[in-house]
């Protein structure tokens, strides 16, 4: 999670129109390795940090940005609206652009594809860094975003075509607890950074962590193909860039200059218009970047049904929970976002330990209990009413949340990508991330209807009773879709690639 980017300047309404953070998405792939033990190799290993370290900096960059934004406008101008459009552009052109770079990752390679992606990510990084005015910033934002899309699937396919059966549980926790601190230390971070600096070091920084993990890169090799290697769909790569576009652009601008709006209502039609030729064209397509057979999978499809609650939810809550520390219980930023380290180091205790369990024992349990921990921590944070007493009010809430999404974030993925072929790894990770962010940005456009034209501590507790059921519905999703592999019940761990 991560502060709100909102002062106390401009409405709610408008406020509502940023977009948080999302935690990173993971999957745990069901295969049998009778030989497996818990020693990982040195090619492992490597592998992994790998996947850590160019996953982290895409995180990371999503939420540092978010304190620098007051300084931001203070050099550059432009005032709210730009201060939206440094985080949306980013998050737009990410959002967009998801199922793209995961055809790219299963058709050129997982390491070739993150080596070009992290190369760009520094590029625009550094562009933003020098940024002379607001719109050259916008711009390099919203290639950085897309330079991001390139970065968690191809991140995610590769650690899923290396490792196999409850090691890969273990991996994949190990990644999602780590990868997750990106979402804590990127307000404290940026916080520091401002305060102490500049913000512009806020995004020269990221040329740190890309630089070490190309070098770690230079010795990983591209993993062999099982099959035969795919095939661009440019035409649905187009559909599918303006029919996720349209609406994600609708949805931020909406905020601030209505529905009725040409702006925002033409994107809006012909966006939804491009999704349905999409999914008319994957139907038909000799080569489709999107197989609509994955959806035959049982725990596919209903994985991603219950990750547009959960996901939802979760963006919905993080994001209020920052502004109303903020703008409500008067806290900084910095102290905000050191409010939620207590939802880090749950998940970087505890991922492991409950992906390497759903990887033995099959995700449905957790993936029903993780929902309603959560949930159960968000309504205690609706406790935290002026003044605010973080220790008594906010932590023990927000370790309860952590704890919710520690039980639940391994399984859920693991559950939507566990029963697809490992050569579609990375347009399986797509879709999965394109669905989490597409139900985030709705809840964060709706957050203003919820909570009223201002912020206050109705509206506050109303938004997170609205949190808690979305959880609650992503946890009874999961109990009557997701199924246990039969071979699991059967002989502790199912083949790779069993649809139920």
């Amino acid at each position: 999670m991560r502060p709100g980017c909102c002062g106390s300047a401009g409405s709610w309404r408008q406020c509502c129109t940023r977009s948080a953070h999302r935690l990173p998405r993971v999957r745990v792939h069901f295969a049998p390795d009778p030989g497996l033990n818990c020693r990982v190799t040195p090619r492992e290993r490597r592998i992994l940090i790998v996947a850590i370290l160019s996953s982290f900096v895409a995180f990371l960059d999503g939420s540092i940005v978010n304190v620098a934004l007051p300084a931001i406008s203070r050099e550059l101008g432009g005032g709210l609206t730009l201060q939206q459009w440094v985080v949306d552009g980013y998050l737009l052109s990410l959002g967009a652009l998801i199922l793209v770079a995961g055809s790219l990752s299963d058709t050129f390679g997982r390491v070739r594809v993150l080596r070009v992606g992290l190369i760009w990510f520094g590029v625009t990084s550094l562009a933003c860094a020098v940024a002379p005015w607001g719109a050259a910033l916008v711009v390099a934002r919203i290639l950085q975003g897309a330079a991001a899309a390139l970065l968690v699937p191809s991140s995610l396919a590769l650690i899923t075509s290396t490792f196999t059966g409850p090691a890969q549980g273990r991996a994949i926790g190990a990644w999602t607890g780590w990868t997750g601190i990106a979402g804590i230390a990127g307000p404290i971070l940026g916080g520091v950074l401002v305060d102490t600096s500049s913000w512009r070091l806020v995004f020269a920084i990221n040329v740190l962590p890309i630089a070490a993990t190309l070098i770690v890169l230079a010795g990983v090799r591209e993993p062999e193909r099982t099959g035969p290697t795919a095939r661009i769909d440019v035409a649905g790569a187009c559909l599918a860039v303006v029919g996720l576009g349209g609406p994600v652009f609708a949805l931020i601008e909406q905020g601030r200059l209505g529905w009725g709006s040409p702006i925002v209502y033409l994107p809006l039609i012909v966006g939804l218009l491009s999704l349905a030729a999409f999914l008319w064209w994957e139907a038909r397509a000799p080569h489709p970047m999107m197989p609509l057979g994955l959806f035959r999978a049982r725990n596919f499809w209903a994985g991603n049904l219950a990750t547009v609650g959960i996901y939802g939810a979760l963006s919905l809550g993080f994001f209020i929970f920052a502004v109303y520390l903020q703008q409500v219980g008067g806290l900084s930023a910095t102290s905000a976002g050191l409010a939620g380290i207590p939802a880090t180091l749950m998940m970087l205790f505890f991922s492991t330990l409950f992906g390497g369990l759903a990887a033995r024992f099959g995700p449905r349990l957790f993936m029903t209990l993780g929902p309603i921990v959560a949930g159960s921590g968000f309504l205690l944070l609706t406790l935290a009413v002026p003044p605010v007493d973080v220790w008594r009010t906010v932590i023990p809430g927000i370790a309860v949340v952590g704890l919710g999404l520690s039980i639940t974030v391994a399984p859920l993925t693991g559950a939507v990508l566990g029963s697809i072929h490992p050569e579609q790894a990375g347009i399986g990770s797509a879709i999965n991330n394109a669905v989490s962010r597409v139900a985030g940005l709705i809840m964060i456009a709706l957050a203003g209807t919820i909570a009223g034209e201002q912020l206050g501590v109705a509206g506050f507790q109303r938004v997170l009773v609205v949190t808690a059921a979305l959880m609650f519905a992503g946890a009874l999703v999961s109990w009557l879709g997701i199924r246990t592999p039969k071979s699991m019940t059967d002989a502790g761990t199912p083949a790779a690639g069993e649809h139920t």
